[in-house]
């Protein structure tokens, strides 16, 4: 192959770069200490890539010899590559924030993202252009988990159930923005670059597919595609149950941002309750009500007096269902707070020892905060979404080996 000039060594200007003539996509790869896999991984792109399709970017946060690895090898490969190193000052976000900075740099209105490691077959590239070329996609992710597709290249107990756990999360706290879309810990996809807002992207850890899923402007239409997950062939993963963690501790960010301001309001109503409670107690009390069942009555004056508030400042324009029907939920959800309250009150005054006034108010607080994320996805949760079609481009996964292995 004939030496490269070097366009193919980049600056770490943060300005979008001028793709190469041509070029219509700009395959994304980030990489921490990736040095035995850069050489192999190029060389499969360069096989499979159409001439002139596509540039390369490695954003690198390495702290080996990869960088040098990567100049090295851009000189022997007729595909574009560029690398943006990223000093330590600046990894902020980890791999997503790795990739977050591939995007910014890129000037082609689509881009592949891929990890470094050759657990994502580069020959799967050419597919996941020609899937987004279609009408009306924003969005294509390659799978594991469609017809065809194969996650046997996920190594290790932990590596698995951490994948599944966030997973399963992240759907159960986005099902509008998840909708179609299998494989939400897939770190292999292509998105149009208009749909990504980078200035609302705060990534956190190793996954950056569902951030640009629900940080959005809008839900975006995703297709998927099936791939065979392969095994890792050098290096060690960076993926377990530390990154779970971050990943779930992100999940629950993405879910509380733009609901802040909701949930305090949720939290003040909650409290005004205390008024017409103890309002309807001092009426029903002197009418000669025995105190017992005027604490009922006072309960649900109080409870119907926070429904009608929640409906008109909270959820007005989200009631799918019949007044009666949000009346009961709201209601059924005010009297499972006592279920809830009394083991907690109990862990924290006589596990944690926690003081009974603090142990009041962290038991009113973390109930109120569970009641609200329950109206929010079931009681008031938006018309179904009516998910994208999947589609498939190919019968069978891309061999591990790649495109040659037979």
């Amino acid at each position: 192959m004939t030496e490269q000039t070097d366009r193919n060594v980049l600056t770490n200007a943060a300005t979008p770069t001028a793709p190469s003539p041509g070029a219509s996509v700009t395959v994304i790869i980030p990489t921490f200490n990736e040095r035995d896999n850069v050489v192999p991984l190029l060389a499969r792109l360069d096989s499979a890539l159409p001439a002139g399709m596509a540039d390369v970017l490695f954003v690198d946060d390495s702290t080996d010899d990869t960088p040098d690895v990567i100049r090295h090898a851009a000189s022997r490969t007729s595909v574009p590559v560029g690398l943006l190193h990223r000093p330590p000052e600046e990894r902020a976000g980890g791999l997503g924030g790795a990739v977050l900075a591939g995007i910014r740099r890129a000037g082609t209105p689509l881009v592949v993202v891929m990890d470094g490691d050759l657990q994502h077959p580069p020959e799967m590239v050419p597919h996941l252009v020609e899937a987004a070329s279609a009408p009306a996609v924003d969005v294509v992710v390659a799978s594991r988990y469609v017809g065809g597709g194969s996650a046997s290249g996920l190594d290790g107990m932990t590596r698995r159930g951490v994948s599944r756990a966030a997973a399963a999360a992240a759907r159960l706290l986005f099902p509008r923005r998840t909708a179609g879309c299998s494989d939400l810990m897939s770190g292999f996809f292509a998105v149009q670059r208009e749909v990504v807002d980078t200035s609302r992207l705060r990534p956190d850890g190793f996954k950056i597919l569902l951030e640009i899923l629900t940080r959005s402007h809008r839900p975006l239409r995703v297709h998927e595609i099936p791939f065979a997950f392969a095994p890792r062939i050098a290096g060690q993963s960076k993926a377990g149950l530390a990154q779970g963690l971050v990943y779930l501790r992100h999940l629950l960010r993405l879910r509380c941002a733009g609901t802040g301001a909701q949930l305090a309001g949720f939290v003040a109503i909650g409290a005004s309750g205390v008024i017409p409670n103890l309002a309807a107690m001092a009426v029903l009390t002197r009418a000669g009500v025995h105190y017992l069942v005027a604490t009922a009555l006072a309960t649900i004056v109080a409870v119907s007096s926070n429904f009608v508030l929640t409906e008109q400042f909270l959820f007005r324009g989200r009631r799918g269902r019949s007044t009666w029907r949000r009346y009961l939920d709201y209601t059924t959800l005010a009297i499972l707070d006592i279920a809830l309250r009394v083991p907690l009150m109990a862990v924290l005054v006589q596990v944690a020892r926690v003081p009974l006034l603090a142990a009041t108010t962290l038991s009113i607080l973390a109930v109120a905060v569970l009641r609200f994320l329950a109206l929010d996805r079931f009681v008031y949760r938006e018309g179904p979404a009516r998910p994208p079609a999947v589609v498939r481009l190919l019968d069978d996964p891309i061999p591990m080996g790649g495109a040659d292995a037979a």
